[in-house]
């Protein structure tokens, strides 16, 4: 008897430490409408979580005990229609899109599909435009998809011939693509797509945007401007459109021919007004001229025609800096108050903004700890907010 309880007490004390150990590991709770997208620190292979924060300003989120683990260790993000979408890049493979709502400050699992691994994708009316690129003169036909954003059901599918807009030889191969008026526009690269080089091109100094209807995705027209080279890059959106309705679109001079950048055009901002489909000529913003020598790496439109700039340098320790250009009056200022370039390891791609003047980006420092910095255009400053421990940002958003 007195064998079998000392076995319960070295059971109970066993089980409480074990509890306690639990609890330790487990950080504190932290719901709100905002998503965070988190690659937790390990070597390789390890998968984004999704955390929920009540404010990107202030407080702290943790992968310790928290958050919605995502299948495969390529994810991008993106939301439409007040749903969030994690979609799985395959490497060539299908992967799954999940969504999610958020109830109560949590993360809530709607669908979950399989589709094939994209290059561009968009909200297009109540729609996602999902294009998978052909990036080999071989295979000259490119595929998209529509999935509607209210059943979540792919409602729609097709086959674009992605050597008719190029016309050269070459292959347009999209950048990004975004909703216009009615139309889908989709800026391209225009690449060899063969001989060991896929993405180099003979046309390092021009840039075109092709035209197509919706949802039957049929050639329209091709836009072209030899004031720049191609526009946005390799999974990169180089366009947006701004209160008033028109588009703006940026270059970052970044074309290649036998693997080295060739194009002689600066970095440069251009513009379609609304209810056209041709570049507004009076209209051109050399970006390294206005900004002291940098290129332009990334940008989010964060309102009243001011953009946050994630700026590139020929420097290789200096390519984390941030401006903000104006793109009414013509205006740069560099922003201040971010921690050192030489200090950080990363910074997000997928930013948050309200468009009110203000924008939210991600950075995750070389000494392991990760940030959210709300940037004001107005003053081209930034202030240090949401503390993210466990991980690497990768994404951030929010839902309503």
């Amino acid at each position: 008897m007195k064998t079998n309880i000392k076995k319960m007490l070295i059971a109970m004390v066993a089980v409480s430490a074990f509890a306690s150990c639990k609890k330790d590991d487990v950080g504190p709770a932290n719901y709100g409408d905002y998503i965070v997208a988190v690659s937790p620190i390990a070597s390789t292979g390890v998968a984004d979580y999704l955390l929920t924060a009540a404010s990107l300003e202030e407080g702290s989120v943790t992968t310790r005990g928290h958050g919605v683990e995502q299948d495969g260790t390529y994810r991008y993000y993106m939301t439409a229609n007040n749903k969030f979408f994690s979609m799985l890049y395959g490497q060539g493979n299908p992967g799954a899109v999940t969504t999610y709502e958020i109830t109560n400050g949590s993360l809530n699992k709607v669908s979950d599909f399989q589709s094939e691994t994209v290059q561009a994708f968009a909200p297009v009316n109540d729609d996602i435009l999902l294009m998978k690129m052909s990036r080999s003169i071989t295979n000259k036909l490119s595929n998209f998809y529509i999935v509607n954003t209210n059943s979540l059901l792919i409602t729609g599918e097709g086959a674009i011939n992605n050597q008719t807009p190029s016309n050269n030889g070459e292959l347009a191969h999209f950048t990004w693509i975004r909703q216009f008026g009615d139309k889908v526009f989709a800026p391209y690269m225009s690449i060899k797509g063969c001989c060991g080089a896929a993405f180099d091109t003979a046309y390092p100094d021009s840039s075109w945007i092709a035209v197509y209807s919706y949802p039957k995705m049929e050639l329209e027209k091709v836009i072209k401007d030899d004031r720049t080279s191609y526009i946005g890059a390799y999974f990169l959106d180089g366009t947006a459109v701004d209160e008033k309705g028109d588009l703006y679109a940026f270059s970052p001079a970044s074309a290649t021919t036998g693997g080295k950048v060739s194009s002689k055009k600066p970095s440069a901002i251009v513009r379609i007004n609304k209810g056209t489909t041709e570049y507004d000529l009076s209209y051109y913003l050399n970006f390294e001229e206005l900004s002291g020598g940098y290129k332009m790496g990334n940008w989010l439109y964060v309102g009243q025609g001011n953009f946050l700039v994630l700026m590139t340098s020929t420097n290789a320790t200096d390519k984390y800096n941030f401006g903000v250009v104006n793109v009414y009056n013509k205006s740069f200022k560099k922003v201040t108050g971010l921690p050192k370039s030489s200090d950080i390891n990363s910074v997000t791609s997928t930013n948050y903004t309200k468009r009110n003047g203000v924008g939210y980006v991600g950075f995750t420092l070389k000494e392991g700890t990760s940030y959210v910095y709300k940037i004001d255009a107005a003053t081209a400053t930034a202030t240090q907010g949401l503390r993210v421990e466990g991980g690497t940002i990768t994404a951030i958003a929010k839902l309503n």
